[in-house]
């Protein structure tokens, strides 16, 4: 069961459901989540809502009533799951924290996402996917040295945080059914911590050596020479040619053979140290020819290379195409492309059954099949509001 609203919870439903697992969504009455409204809307319902609740049942639930409490309660008892994104306290304060559980369902697995975790001393603070990726250090290494850090246009510190969600809960689930008596756990997730799990070494730089990584504009620090190139065409072109006997067949690919043999440049130490040099050699070849021309000789040189894709580009690309990565669901009788998801898995592969339902559409099969409530008991909860 998924209960909260936005994106880091959602997210992880959204990976669980598509690989098979049945996954009831809890939305308020009326609105329903607020991704729904978000960006690009299309009959009433944002084309995000399409692709981020696929496959899930959605139901409405007032939780701030007490009958609607009791409703989530009762699906809870029945779950091997229950995902929950709102602020530390807020579901102990409906008495529907993890502990509400350890008799009526002691094998629930209690996944929990929040900005900074259940404790520690920012635990109530508000935390939004942009200001958990700034504290979690992934904005202070993302820019351009001397200028504001720069964000990715796309919510990472949500979809990290749902990915590590959808993590904890299948160890938590392989603990409970494979290694343990049955009980579930709780899974706390902190955005800020699943942006802070993407630093690689910046910790142990730091500690051991003093050193702070910087931004570095297009560059990866200590890693040459790997960068973003402009092209004849204005377009560019992304070339990464630092393991050494790459780095030769680059440069000897770019007319370049003496920077190829030089014993300076033969480690990547020595290519750092020579980063501008290798960078304005690089640059200067590329912008006399195209795209493709470069990408066409550092194939044929064993160069890792690619440009740079917007999303017009990935629709046809035949690369894409062949490894079925959008999928087409039909909404309101008009044709709609998704994306499919990863990771692909030979025997139990993912899928989407339906796109991303209307506001209550699973009310009946739930209260109705799951439950057991009567088409009158229904139709009252509807009138009341609490459904």
């Amino acid at each position: 069961m998924e209960v909260g609203q936005l994106l880091a919870g959602p997210f992880a439903g959204t990976v669980l459901a598509y690989f098979g697992a049945e996954v009831i969504k809890v939305e308020a009455p009326g609105a329903g989540d607020a991704v729904r409204g978000w960006r690009v809307v299309r009959d009433g319902t944002s084309l995000w809502w399409r692709s981020l609740a696929r496959n899930k049942k959605c139901i409405t639930v007032d939780l701030r009533k007490d009958e609607g409490r009791a409703l989530v309660r009762r699906i809870a008892e029945r779950s091997d799951v229950l995902i929950e994104n709102f602020r530390p306290g807020t579901m102990e304060s409906w008495d529907l924290g993890p502990t509400s559980f350890g008799e009526s369902n002691p094998g629930l697995v209690y996944a929990r996402i929040s900005g900074y975790g259940q404790t520690g001393p920012y635990s109530g603070r508000p935390g939004y996917a942009s200001v958990c990726e700034g504290i979690g250090g992934m904005r202070y290494v993302n820019g351009v040295p001397g200028e504001r850090p720069v964000r990715p246009n796309l919510s990472l510190g949500d979809s990290l945080a749902g990915l590590h969600a959808a993590l904890g809960i299948i160890m938590a689930l392989y603990q409970r059914d494979a290694q343990s008596q049955g009980t579930g756990q709780v899974v706390d997730v902190a955005l800020y911590e699943a942006v802070f799990n993407m630093l690689e070494a910046v910790v142990p730089e730091y500690d051991g050596a003093g050193v702070i990584r910087e931004p570095s504009g297009s560059t990866v620090t200590g890693i040459v020479p790997t960068n973003t190139y402009r092209c004849r065409d204005g377009r560019y072109v992304i070339i990464g040619g630092n393991g050494d006997s790459i780095y030769k067949r680059l440069m000897a690919a770019a007319g370049r053979v003496e920077l190829a043999h030089d014993p300076r440049l033969a480690s990547n130490s020595g290519r750092v140290t020579h980063e501008a040099e290798i960078d304005a050699a690089l640059s200067e070849w590329t912008a006399t020819l195209t795209v493709e021309e470069v990408l066409d000789r550092l194939e044929t040189a064993r160069v890792p290379a690619g440009p740079i894709y917007s999303v017009a580009d990935m629709m046809v690309d035949p690369h894409f195409q062949a490894r079925g990565m959008f999928e087409s669901v039909e909404i309101n009788g008009q044709p709609l492309k998704i994306p499919a998801m990863s990771p692909r898995l030979t025997e139990t592969p993912g899928r989407t059954d339906w796109p991303g339902a209307e506001v209550g559409a699973h009310n009946n099969e739930i209260l109705g099949g799951l439950l057991g409530l009567a088409a009158e008991d229904i139709e009252r909860l509807r009138d009341s509001g609490v459904i």
